[in-house]
Order: structure tokens, then sequence, then C-alpha cells
């Protein structure tokens, strides 16, 4: 369990990230498209997990339009937004703001995601959704960065997941 906070006020999630240096925990899922998308699919790419509790927030928002810019610099680099949105929801995003390099999927269905990652938010108003997150995984499939975001209005170091990336 990890304490973080909302606007102040203390949470908690379910648990604690991946630990640096550990093989990253498959995953199961949805794209757009409701199809399903696991790790492996991205197999010998570095990969950024940018993990929002909702992109219909500010600062998720921000946080995706940011390493959206950033992806395309970076050689062999896959940035994946995680969050509960709809699939739906994702798309539409994704289209009125331009965001084309960073691919977005939802962890709607089950949940496991959050479960696997330790990022489900288990108490407070946001309770069920995944709290702000960064995990860096390199070509190997090992985790090389994480950040939990200490307050969920905050946005994450976006330098430091990029140096990692890089």
């Amino acid at each position: 369990m990890t304490k973080i906070t909302l606007k102040g006020n203390e949470t908690k999630t379910i648990g604690k990230l991946p630990k640096v240096g550990k093989k990253a925990p498959d995953f199961k899922l949805i794209k757009n498209d409701l199809t399903k998308a696991s790790l492996k699919d991205f197999k010998g790419s570095k990969i950024l997990l940018n993990i929002t509790p909702s992109l219909d927030t500010g600062v998720c928002a921000t946080s995706l339009r940011k390493f959206n810019e950033a992806a395309a610099a970076i050689e062999n680099a896959v940035i994946i937004n995680v969050s509960r949105d709809l699939p739906f929801a994702q798309a539409r995003f994704c289209g009125a703001e331009g965001i084309e390099k960073a691919i977005t999927l939802s962890d709607f269905k089950s949940g496991k995601f959050g479960k696997k990652y330790g990022v489900t938010i288990k108490t407070g108003p946001l309770k069920g959704l995944h709290s702000r997150a960064v995990v860096v995984v390199d070509e190997k499939g090992k985790v090389s960065y994480t950040e939990q975001v200490p307050e969920i209005t905050q946005e994450p170091n976006y330098e430091a997941a990029l140096a990692a990336l890089k």
C-alpha cells in the first residue's frame, strides 16, 4: 500500500509500483477498437507507461500531451497511457487533441492492470481508479524507472521519466 494525497487529503493505493530491475508484469488492456493489447505486443521497444486516473482531467490530459510530443524524438520508444476510461472516451480525446504518437489503453473491464501495478486507488473519492504514476520498461521487459506521483493533482517528473526512456 502506498500513501498518496488528493488535494491534500490522504488516500491509499492497493500496493506499490513494480520494482526497478524486475521484470514488468504482463497485462491485457483494451485498445480503442476493443481488441486486446499486452506488454508482449511491445516487446523489443522501450515503453513509458503513463498511468492516469482519467483523461477527462486537466493534469491527465496535460501529461498525455507532453509525453506524446516527446515520443516522436525518442527512437524505439512507445508511450502508452493507461486509465480506466472507456476506450471510446480515449479515442475521442486523442482525436480532439491530435494525439498521434501515444497509445491509449483501457483497464475498464477487469482492473487487473491496476492491481498488478499497485496503482488502484483503495480509498477516497477516486476509489477504483488508477493513481498517477509512470513506469518505464526497457527493451528486455525490465522496469528501469518508476514514479508514484505523491499528489494526484500534480504532474509527473517528465524530465526524469524521459531520461529513463532514452
